[in-house]
């Protein structure tokens, strides 16, 4: 892995410099690639200790093994790709093939991961990820930039406390829903 994207810092993206200003077209070490991206500031939003360090997170969504978000908890994962973040909550399935390509996470609340104890436990969790996908596509279908960042940030107050979404990075939020981090700062004021 590239140090570019090795940072370990709790509740961090797991990967600084993610978001690159300017153009998407180039890749790291292209030579139309910014030198400089939006560091993303370190910020405590696990919300107590869950056993789990930052590098084991992201060890277990790269790796081959499925786990499970706990249903019993409010806490999620939000998962950064190379072009897009999606968010896993509450019994949504990370790992297990579906994140290897995984850039960084941001851990949500007191992060818990536990392994499936049946195959129908795993169907179920691939199911529940899909209900998080197509919850985070609803706001994304919208057509005005502005109301995407605001429904993501009412869905995201309505189930955590409000001091994690403060500290979740406005970036991570436009990633999610599509639109730029200026426009999430600009929604925040308005909810």
């Amino acid at each position: 892995m590239s140090p570019y994207f090795e940072q370990n810092l709790v509740g961090q993206w797991h990967g600084s410099s993610l978001i690159p200003h300017g153009s998407y077209s180039a890749r790291p070490g292209h030579p139309n690639y910014p030198h400089q991206g939006i560091s993303l500031e370190p910020s405590l939003l696990s919300g107590g200790a869950s056993g789990l360090d930052d590098d084991d997170i992201l060890a277990k969504t790269r790796g081959n093994e499925l786990w499970v978000v706990n249903s019993r908890r409010r806490n999620g994962l939000i998962i950064h790709k190379e072009f897009y973040t999606e968010f896993a909550g509450p019994g949504a399935a990370i790992g297990g093939g579906l994140d290897q390509d995984c850039r960084g996470v941001i851990s949500l609340g007191n992060l818990s991961l536990i392994s499936p104890s049946s195959a129908e436990a795993q169907q179920k969790a691939l199911r529940i990820r899909l209900q998080w996908i197509r919850l985070t596509q609803n706001f994304t279908d919208k057509p005005v930039p502005i109301d995407r960042a605001r429904m993501i940030l009412e869905q995201f107050k309505s189930y955590f406390d409000q001091t994690i979404v403060d500290q979740v990075p406005d970036e991570a939020f436009a990633l999610l829903v599509g639109v730029l981090p200026y426009t999430v700062r600009h929604a925040r004021a308005l909810v």
